[in-house]
């Protein structure tokens, strides 16, 4: 086998072994939408405690990330993997078991302090193994892979009906399962680089730097557009299709939790491979501000379909499921082409912020709302409110895309078209 062939080898096998950690990093995220009606009615949880157990996975990281992604640049990817992996093992864990709502919270709590950064990490892996080519597809399939994770979550009410007709634990004991198996596959990334570490001890560095706050004075206006677009963005969707979807298919709509499970999944599963085809579209056509703009636009009507037709919810989660394949392909690779490559891990670091911000504060005002106006599958307009606030956030998210795209999205296109 030629070097080229060796080095083409060395990176996919790097790149399988972090796809499997994200494909649990993604699993145990969406691991508490399917038992939220169970924890509601055997815990006694109401909406507010439920948005909190994933708001709190956001709420540490509106700071943490920044160092996280000091930590990355410092120690490497490799071990800060391993290291969050761990980390995300003992949330998994402490959440499953726990007795309490207090250690339940504080699981997922050590799960976003660690699931965050590996995600950092990751992109400075994909930013040092693909810097010849290729990154967008890359980007967008590790993503894809991720999808996986969530589509096993949303499917395990199916999948594994014994364990949820015995309550709301057995299903998170599986989630720490899926975290011990994402901390192998960590152990054998750490352990493969530590190995290529040895055998090429001069090794080009990644373009992701430590974060400096004096640098956010040097981006343009485009980039934020973009931010504002993800905080908003990232807000609605999460919110909704990780915590409070499937409650919301079962109490508004009819449905039965393996039913809201599918229907909440199965456009997802598409998202394995749509998200790096558009990712390699990208990377071929540059035509990034437009695809962008097309996906943040499906987001608001796909929560208006929801909330104010009578059409089957296919079509509404159709356009969720494109829209949650298109952004996220088009969003990390448009990042690193509006700022220069010595400040790309400022720019992500910035945006991991205010995206997590984001999603915390939709979740609790979400719950909050929910809570408000009574709603439950007794009350099923109770919903409407947290759909209107869905609703309002990713127009206004699709209005940033759109000044992206007029005010400069044409310029940068032309400049790396």
């Amino acid at each position: 086998m030629s070097d080229s062939g060796r080095a083409r080898g060395t990176t996919w096998a790097i790149f399988s072994l972090l796809a499997m950690v994200m494909y649990g990093n993604f699993y145990l995220y969406d691991s508490i939408g399917p038992v939220a009606d169970l924890l509601q009615r055997q815990r006694g949880f109401n909406s507010t405690q439920i948005g909190m157990l994933n708001a709190i996975y956001n709420l540490p990281n509106i700071v943490l990330i920044l160092v996280g992604g000091v930590l990355v640049d410092r120690y490497g990817a490799a071990r800060m993997t391993l290291g969050t992996a761990a980390v995300c093992l003992a949330g998994a864990a402490l959440t499953a078991f726990s007795p309490s709502f207090a250690g339940m919270a504080a699981g997922r709590l050590l799960f976003g302090i660690g699931a965050e950064t590996f995600v950092i990490g990751m992109l400075v892996a994909i930013a040092e193994n693909f810097a010849g080519g290729n990154v967008a597809f890359a980007m967008g399939l590790s993503i894809g892979i991720g999808r996986l994770g969530s589509f096993s979550a949303d499917m395990s009410p199916t999948w594994f009906a014994d364990a949820y007709r015995q309550g709301w634990q057995p299903p998170l004991m599986i989630a720490t399962l899926v975290a011990a198996a994402s901390f192998a596959a960590a152990l054998g990334y750490w352990w493969f680089d530590r190995r290529m570490r040895r055998q090429t001890p001069v090794r080009v560095s990644g373009t992701v730097q430590r974060f400096v706050l004096r640098d956010l004075l040097r981006f343009g206006s485009a980039y934020w557009c973009l931010l504002v677009l993800c905080v908003l963005w990232y807000a609605v969707i999460f919110a909704f299709r990780s915590t409070f979807s499937i409650e919301y298919f079962q109490h508004a709509h009819g449905l039965d939790l393996a039913t809201a499970g599918a229907m909440n999944s199965y456009v997802f599963l598409a998202a394995m491979f749509t998200t790096p085809a558009f990712g390699w579209v990208c990377d071929r056509t540059g035509r990034y501000a437009p695809m962008l703009a097309f996906g943040a636009l499906l987001l608001p009507l796909s929560i208006g379909v929801m909330a104010l037709t009578h059409w089957s919810l296919w079509v509404a989660t159709a356009m969720l499921g494109v829209s949650f394949s298109l952004v996220p392909a088009v969003m990390w690779p448009l990042t690193s082409k509006l700022v220069s490559p010595t400040r790309f891990g400022t720019a992500l670091g910035l945006m991991a912020v205010v995206q997590n911000t984001g999603i915390a504060g939709a979740n609790l005002v979400a719950g909050a709302l929910n809570d408000w106006s009574g709603a439950s599958a007794h009350n099923p307009a109770g919903y409407q409110p947290m759909m209107l606030f869905f609703g309002a956030l990713s127009s206004l998210g699709f209005g940033f895309a759109l000044l992206l795209w007029f005010t400069s999205g044409r310029r940068q296109e032309e400049s790396v078209g």
